[in-house]
């Protein structure tokens, strides 16, 4: 950790920066920041070209790596996004009077210095700081390799707009994208005051079980829609189409399809946009016979254990036939990583119990899951999305990287 010390010692630093910042200014050079991605887009297009250059077309992160003009307009709005929003930060929580005369608060403060790694989506070096610098945070990034260029042209342009409004640069610090920062940061106790590894399960759970300081689990996203008997066929179609081919390789992403038997009859029309989109299914033995002849030939495969519980971050899909709504309970409660679970149905019991008992971090009725995102939850960007119960849980915004003291304001009482 010796060579990272300085990078950490910097960040606690960087703190004081906070002190005398208004928020009004907090939202000024965030504003500018956004501008500044714009204005930027052709050297962050240019920069992210040399990591598209190093990775294979047909990798599941390819798409998370990938920046265009729309995607760098997109993250611009989500920034005058986060700056449309109220900080929480001094929020009262609760206060009360005691019988002592003591006053006693409670109110929100920043978490303080927080660590962020994550691997192949540059968008998140600056959802992350951005999100952190509204609440007061210093943000500490480590990005993956596969993001390098990325990553470093972005950094230059928080730098710079910050250098434009005479502040420390060291708000936002980007390790080296080693793994030996990695090892780092897990092991910085007293510099970093929480961890939210993003990424794939197995980053997620190295993380986990190596860390030093405190984490926030944000977890892979193992995917079902559960289609009952009265589901309309409709939106069924809709929903399993958008959730499933949207952007497949988001942790939101539709993976499995819990299907009630008397709908495989309609089961090639539910999959025939899919079909048209590539999709390649692995379907258990039903599911299999009902579309056998009905979908392209090339895209039906069996399905075997593995391909349950598994998040597949591309145009792939399993399903799974239930003979009722316990049984499908049952099947999501088994695979489930506690992210995002919903149900298609038009009936209110169905829909009440599933929403009431499906263990997860957001549960849908008769909604794509692809709206599991800080965005689109009214939260500007996002930080992550926390499948843990302790914190936080679903996306995480400006709330999510606070914490809160207690303030007591007496006049000269001691405790007998």
């Amino acid at each position: 950790m010796m060579g990272y010390t300085e990078y950490f010692e910097r960040a606690r630093k960087a703190q004081k920066v906070f002190w005398g910042l208004t928020t009004e200014k907090i939202d000024e050079i965030l504003l500018a920041l956004a501008d500044g991605v714009e204005s930027y887009s052709p050297i962050l297009i240019e920069a992210n070209q040399k990591d598209l250059d190093r990775m294979d077309p047909t990798d599941p992160k390819y798409d998370r790596l990938k920046l265009t003009p729309q995607r760098i307009e997109d993250i611009a709005n989500d920034i005058r996004n986060v700056v449309k929003l109220t900080s929480p930060v001094g929020e009262l929580l609760l206060e009360k009077d005691m019988p002592n005369g003591l006053n006693i608060s409670k109110i929100r403060v920043p978490l303080g210095v927080v660590g962020v790694i994550y691997e192949a989506r540059p968008n998140v070096t600056l959802d992350v700081f951005s999100l952190c610098f509204k609440t007061g945070n210093v943000a500490v990034l480590k990005g993956g390799s596969d993001a390098e260029y990325s990553n470093n042209a972005i950094i230059e342009v928080i730098h710079h707009v910050l250098g434009d409004h005479n502040l420390d640069g060291d708000v936002a610090i980007l390790l080296p994208p080693e793994r030996e920062a990695t090892e780092a940061l897990l092991n910085a106790i007293g510099y970093i005051d929480v961890l939210i590894p993003r990424g794939s399960q197995g980053l997620i759970n190295f993380v986990r079980q190596n860390s030093k300081v405190p984490v926030i689990e944000t977890g892979a996203g193992i995917v079902h829609t559960y289609a009952d008997e009265s589901a309309s066929i409709e939106k069924l179609k809709a929903i399993v189409f958008n959730s499933k081919t949207r952007r497949p390789s988001v942790c939101n992403t539709l993976d499995c399809l819990v299907l009630h038997q008397s709908l495989l009859p309609v089961l090639p029309e539910i999959l025939q946009p899919l079909a048209e989109k590539g999709v390649e299914i692995f379907a258990d033995d039903q599911s299999y016979q009902a579309l056998d002849g009905h979908y392209p030939a090339a895209l039906l495969q069996h399905a075997h254990p593995e391909h349950f519980g598994t998040e597949f971050l591309s145009l792939k899909m399993a399903i799974k036939t239930v003979a009722g709504f316990k049984e499908a309970l049952d099947h999501i409660a088994q695979y489930s990583s506690k992210h995002s679970e919903a149900i298609v149905s038009e009936n209110a019991q169905n829909i009440e119990t599933f929403l009431n008992t499906v263990d997860a971090a957001a549960v849908y009725a008769n909604a794509s899951t692809a709206f599991t995102d800080g965005a689109q939850f009214g939260l500007g960007a996002e930080i992550g999305i926390s499948t843990q119960k302790l914190h936080a849980r679903g996306p995480m915004g400006l709330a999510e990287l606070t914490s809160y003291k207690w303030v007591v304001r007496g006049d000269g009482q001691v405790r007998g």
